[in-house]
């Protein structure tokens, strides 16, 4: 079987798992790259220029960093932390997250698609964090977006794919890829999400606070690898009605 390679912004990537790290700890980091095999890591911009202990200086060489503009509350502020972002050497990568709303932290749609028009045009490589609305992916697609993410549910919330009808249809409707971000829980979610064609799956909480923090990124690992065979191989059909033996009903023997 051929290598199952990926790409945004120039860059190829081989793992389809990717760290976010909001709930900042080096272990946290370290798992995620040995043991989930993480190739783009997000980070705010806080942790990159902070005079004490910078996240830069322990994401490991040949890990894509990923800025994203946790804090704005329009575009002009996203626009902002992602030239910052690039001055401090963080390259041109950058997760847009836009939030107004302070309880549930859901994305503000229509300043994500304002921002990443003007960032593209920058030649930034923008992966826009949304709700999942087709209408609003085919405008982040038209701004020059190099990727969607949808959520899958509130951030922090571990409850997994609480959007998954809305995650279908922006899979198989939008020619980038989905990258499904935020609420992930379990392995076994992301396992799902891939399963149903998602290119990658962002996880930090999940992880951040389980029990064995190695463990349970190795789990993601393989939950993530076998979701996407899955999809590669083509799952099998589903009765909605009736039941089809596994075996033949004929031939039995005769008194």
């Amino acid at each position: 079987m051929t290598q199952d390679t990926w790409s945004l912004g120039g860059h190829t990537f081989t793992s389809r798992f990717i760290l976010g790290s909001g709930k900042y700890s080096l272990d946290l980091i370290r798992a995620a790259v040995e043991h989930a095999g993480a190739q783009i890591v997000t980070l705010a911009l806080r942790r990159a220029n902070s005079e004490t202990d910078s996240i830069l200086d322990h994401i490991p060489a040949g890990v894509t960093l990923l800025p994203n503009t946790s804090g704005a509350r329009n575009a002009e502020e996203a626009v902002r932390i992602a030239r910052l972002a690039r001055e401090c050497g963080c390259g041109d990568f950058v997760k847009i997250e836009i939030m107004r709303d302070s309880k549930y932290l859901l994305p503000d749609n229509f300043e994500t698609i304002r921002a990443t028009e003007i960032l593209a045009k920058e030649g930034f490589v923008v992966m826009p964090y949304m709700y999942p609305d087709l209408n609003v992916a085919r405008d982040l697609v038209n701004a020059g977006a190099a990727c969607v993410m949808p959520l899958g549910a509130p951030i922090g919330s571990n409850k997994g794919l609480a959007t998954r009808e809305f995650l279908r249809i922006l899979i198989d409707e939008i020619e980038l890829p989905v990258i499904v971000d935020a609420g992930i829980g379990r392995p076994s979610q992301a396992c799902e999400a891939m399963e149903m064609g998602a290119a990658a799956v962002m996880a930090n909480t999940a992880i951040a606070t389980a029990g064995d923090v190695p463990q349970m990124a190795e789990a993601f690992r393989h939950a993530v690898e076998a979701g996407r065979l899955a999809y590669r191989s083509g799952l099998g059909r589903v009765l909605e009605h009736g039941a089809a033996a596994s075996s033949p009903l004929t031939g039995f023997l005769q008194d």
